[in-house]
């Protein structure tokens, strides 16, 4: 049984409070609220660029294409919520990230809704709607920016961006979240930690 804690504590799925007991973690915590990104800053985690300042650029309904419905095992045509905002650290555009959920479950989430809250997206995901993510699997490809993104994020044409592609799950394995990024890495690295 211990063992098995130990193992959840070192994957940040339960935290141990001294005196107090063991609890299952959320990502309203500050140790796990960025759990799954990845970018660090070239001088390290203690150069302090502060949190991410999040820009929603559209958040709207549609209906899911086949890539999209494969992704988050759903089918084609079913109800998502797609998601474009781009993430800024010291007030320089480094992400751009387009997402869909499934439309069920994130029921009421709104362009508003999502700019009014101050703290990470999976918090809000779990505080509001129930969903929480527990792994996520990730595919990385180096790319060029199209016109759109380029001026998104306020870069030029040969300027390399690293493409992330994030499939999110909740418990039982069930997809929750197909998450595209480009991330511009001229100031910052995608670090890994492998076991």
């Amino acid at each position: 049984m211990r063992k098995a804690i130990d193992e959840l504590a070192a994957e940040n799925l339960v935290v141990r409070r001294q005196g107090k007991g063991t609890f299952v973690a959320t990502h309203a915590e500050r140790h796990t609220q960025y759990r799954f990104l990845r970018l660090v800053p070239e001088g390290g985690e203690q150069a302090n660029e502060g949190p991410a300042e999040r820009r929603i650029i559209d958040c709207k309904r549609t209906r899911a294409t086949a890539d999209v419905a494969r992704a988050l095992s759903l089918r084609a045509g079913d109800a998502v919520l797609q998601v474009r905002r781009v993430l800024s650290f010291a007030g320089t555009p480094t992400i751009l990230e387009d997402l869909w959920l499934p439309g069920g479950p994130f029921k009421g989430l709104t362009a508003e809704r999502l700019n009014s809250y101050n703290g990470a997206m999976y918090a809000l995901f779990e505080t509001e709607f129930g969903v929480r993510m527990v792994r996520a699997e990730e595919k990385i490809k180096a790319v060029l920016p199209d016109a759109e993104q380029r001026g998104l994020l306020q870069t030029g044409a040969q300027t390399p961006l690293l493409s992330v592609e994030r499939t999110a799950y909740t418990y039982n394995d069930l997809p929750m979240e197909l998450r595209r990024g480009l991330y511009l890495t001229d100031t910052h690295y995608y670090r890994n930690a492998l076991n």
